[in-house]
C-alpha cells in the first residue's frame, strides 16, 4: 500500500477540498448562492457581499480547515498504515495540493471553484505552522496597509515559497508550495488587471451589486 499511498493521498485531498463551503454555508443559512452575485467566486470575500459576516467567516475558517485537515490526516495515516514516515514523503504535500485542486475545480459543483486563498492559507499550515504564520502576517500587513486583498493574497503567494526555501528546506513541501503559489497568482490575472487599472475593489469598500462580474 505504501507505494500507492502519495496517489491515494491527492485524490483523498481532491475529495475534500472540493467541498465548496462558500456556497454550502450560504445554503443552510438561506443566503443567495455566491456564484450568483458579485465576482460570482466561491469564496469569503465574495459571501462577505451578501451582507452576513457570520457567513464570510465561517466560510473562510471551513476553507481554511479542509486544506489543514488534507495535510495533517495524510500525515497520521501515513504513519500508521502508508508512508516510510522518511522525511522525503511526499503525501502530506500531495494531499494538501488536492485539496487546493479540489477548491479551484470541485468535482461536486461542475468544477467551479474559488481563487484558492484561504484553503492555501490552511496547506500551508497543516505543512508548517510557522510558515503558515508568517504568511498569514505578510497577508494582514499589505492588506492593512493598501486594503486590497486580492493584492495582499499575490504578495503573500510570491513570499511564501521564498519563507520555505530560505528559513527552512527545499523538501517536496518548498515543491508544492510553489505549485500553490503560482495557481493562485494565475487565478487572480483578473485582479492583477484591475490592480494595473486602479479600478479594484478596496476591503471595506462597497460591495458590487448583485450580477455585476467585478470584484476580488
Amino acid at each position: 500500500m505504501s507505494t500507492a499511498f502519495p496517489f491515494l493521498a491527492l485524490v483523498a485531498g481532491y475529495l475534500i477540498g472540493s467541498l465548496s463551503f462558500a456556497v454550502i454555508v450560504s445554503r443552510v443559512m438561506r443566503l443567495e448562492d455566491p456564484r450568483n452575485y458579485g465576482s460570482r467566486n466561491p469564496g469569503a470575500t465574495n459571501v462577505l457581499r451578501s451582507g452576513s459576516k457570520p457567513a464570510a467567516i465561517l466560510t473562510l475558517a471551513l476553507d481554511a480547515l479542509k486544506g489543514a485537515a488534507a495535510v495533517v490526516l495524510t500525515a497520521w495515516l501515513g504513519q500508521r498504515y502508508g508512508s516510510s514516515g522518511d522525511a522525503l514523503d511526499w503525501s502530506p504535500a500531495l494531499a494538501g495540493l488536492g485539496a487546493f485542486l479540489g477548491h479551484l475545480w470541485p468535482v461536486y459543483f461542475r468544477f467551479k471553484g474559488g481563487k484558492g486563498v484561504a484553503t492555501a492559507a490552511g496547506v500551508l499550515i497543516g505543512l508548517n505552522p510557522w510558515l503558515g504564520l508568517a504568511t498569514l502576517a505578510t497577508w494582514i500587513i499589505i492588506a492593512a496597509f493598501f486594503r486590497y486583498a486580492s493584492l495582499a493574497s499575490l504578495v503573500s503567494a510570491v513570499f511564501a515559497p521564498f519563507y520555505q526555501l530560505l528559513i527552512w528546506d527545499a523538501g517536496p513541501e518548498a515543491a508544492i508550495i510553489i505549485v500553490i503559489s503560482l495557481l493562485l497568482v494565475w487565478r487572480h490575472a483578473a485582479n492583477i488587471s484591475r490592480l494595473l487599472a486602479g479600478t479594484e475593489s478596496r476591503l471595506g469598500g462597497r460591495p458590487a451589486a448583485r450580477g455585476s462580474r467585478r470584484a476580488s
